[in-house]
């Protein structure tokens, strides 16, 4: 093989794609359909945004407000996902219990709630009269709705079931084979997850609060169904976005930019993790 060039160096899997042969128009034709329906409305959103309306956006206190509120409460949604979240996916992952299947069950019944849902399901618990908000308002003199921590729970509970459900797939990703050798030589389950599984399934932790991040920072319905839309206190991006469509369309279509851009961001964040399958 002297002299070869990394021309001459065999693909086998790019001959073993081709192979297969050309892709069928009937598959081929609603793909890029499916292309075209996620991609345009997006690209006629840039199109149409008015570059002086998104300078002066960007330069609102308001806008300055909403987004360092959005960034502010789905960081520590985040985190709080994290401390509840990754307990939670391991027992999912790695316990043998009784109703397991149940309790992963009910942790993804968030995900597939109308939002309004969600937020009325919040009120009904933590809210002033709510059955856990009623003796928390009498006993410590604090309610969640209307506040800034109102915000983060709402934000916690549309999260936290996308953040266990890919952290538990990051947890059977990495394998449990490692765990059973590190028992073999006498570490406890608590070593064992601090010292192997962690580190082991990091990148899928990783990947799950960015993702969980993401779906607060995006969070609209519950937000504004539980705590209202007061600047400064409950305002975030989504339901600044929902004041000013009605009454301002280019200011509606600077601020839904600004999202795009965060959301692009998060993507590219995501990139290595998600984004490359080969």
């Amino acid at each position: 093989m002297t002299g070869a060039t990394a021309h001459d160096v065999p693909r086998p899997r790019r001959r073993a794609r081709d192979s297969l042969g050309r892709p069928p128009l009937v598959l081929l034709l609603p793909a890029v359909v499916a292309v075209l329906l996620l991609v345009s409305p997006l690209v006629t959103m840039v199109v149409a945004t008015d570059p002086s309306s998104l300078a002066a956006a960007a330069g609102s206190p308001a806008v300055a407000d909403a987004l360092w509120l959005s960034f502010i409460t789905s960081t520590a949604a985040t985190v709080i996902c994290l401390v509840l979240g990754l307990p939670l996916a391991w027992m999912l992952a790695r316990v043998d219990f009784p109703g397991r299947r149940l309790v992963r069950s009910l942790v993804i019944v968030p995900m597939v709630l109308p939002p309004v849902v969600a937020g009325i399901a919040l009120r009904t618990a933590f809210g002033r009269s709510g059955l856990l908000g009623e003796p928390l308002l009498a006993t410590t003199g604090f309610a969640f709705p209307y506040t800034t921590w109102g915000v983060v729970l709402a934000h916690v509970f549309v999260a936290l079931p996308f953040v266990v459900i890919s952290m538990e797939g990051g947890l059977r990703a990495a394998g449990s084979g490692y765990d059973a050798a590190a028992a073999t030589l006498g570490a406890s389950r608590w070593l064992t997850f601090r010292r192997v599984t962690v580190p082991l399934a990091l990148p899928g932790i990783a990947a799950a609060l960015v993702l969980g991040w993401a779906r607060s920072l995006g969070e609209f319905g519950a937000t504004i169904t539980f705590n209202g839309n007061y600047p400064g206190i409950t305002q975030t991006m989504p339901t600044l976005i929902y004041v000013e469509r009605q009454s301002d369309t280019d200011a509606v279509l600077a601020l839904s930019l600004i999202m795009l851009a965060v959301s692009v961001g998060v993507l590219v964040a995501l990139r290595d993790r998600w984004l490359v399958t080969a």
